[in-house]
């Protein structure tokens, strides 16, 4: 079994902290977060650490993805009693053990009370939906073949960018203190048959990505104008809203920190 060396003279301290990059491919795990009887991306990294470092370790995820949505970049913290020797060897060694659609990137000691979660400053996301059939991309974007107002959906986009209360883009009954979120950009990209919406803030709300291109995809069908768009989001009311967009076409592409959180900057 792999053993990371350790500073064995090192004076005992409060646990030390690390972040871990990572990035996955959902579509084998229910999520990030550990649920009974489902395998989670969560699950899956607790078990491989805590065997390489051979004790119980716990990672936090600077959120939660649902069953079937991607990363291509997320960061979970973890503690540890003693220093690390060598970074690079427990690197390697975690994802020799880990399954191939996860990949952690890099190991980042910072400070003791760095937080994945609540130190990130600002999130991005992309939804991908392709609009040619292709045997290639089934579980990594939403195939959409009916005719779509990109132009309208394009509009409607912008009108996304405030700060405000986003309810109707919220799941119900989550333990939220608030729905207020600062959504700093929002814009639809074609990419060939691929089309990608982009959408960074400074926090989402459960489900709000899925929510929100649910309802882009209805201005895009006609099925909504972009007033009533604009409506919608001031009702506060997710009855009101398209439905979630499926899982496999969403990433979380970046998470942002405080450069000071990081001990070798």
């Amino acid at each position: 079994m792999l053993r990371v060396p350790i500073n064995t003279f090192a004076t005992k301290k409060r646990p030390l902290r690390y972040f871990l990059k990572l990035a996955y491919r959902g579509t084998a795990f229910h999520g990030w977060q550990i649920q009974p009887n489902a395998i989670s991306v969560q699950e899956l990294i607790n078990q491989k650490l805590s065997l390489i470092l051979g004790h119980p370790i716990n990672i936090v995820g600077a959120g939660r993805t649902d069953t079937g949505v991607h990363a291509r970049e997320m960061y979970a913290h973890f503690d540890w009693d003693q220093p690390i020797a060598d970074e690079g060897k427990l690197l390697n060694g975690l994802n020799k053990m880990l399954s191939p659609d996860v990949v952690i990137e890099a190991i980042l000691p910072v400070k003791d009370d760095a937080h994945a979660r609540f130190d990130a400053t600002e999130r991005a996301y992309e939804y991908h939906i392709q609009r040619k059939r292709s045997p290639f991309s089934g579980d990594l974007a939403s195939p959409i073949f009916i005719p779509l107002d990109f132009e309208a959906m394009q509009s409607a986009a912008k009108r996304l960018i405030f700060k405000g209360d986003f309810s109707s883009f919220s799941k119900s009954k989550t333990q939220t203190k608030t729905n207020i979120c600062e959504l700093r950009e929002a814009y639809w990209e074609q990419r060939g048959e691929l089309w990608i919406f982009h959408v960074r803030a400074d926090r989402f709300l459960r489900n709000m990505v899925r929510a929100i291109v649910g309802s882009l995809l209805e201005v895009g069908k006609g099925r909504m104008t972009e007033a009533e768009f604009v409506d919608m989001i001031a009702a506060k009311d997710r009855r009101l809203a398209g439905e979630s967009a499926p899982a496999q076409g969403l990433y979380l592409t970046r998470v942002l920190y405080p450069n000071d959180i990081f001990l070798n900057g």
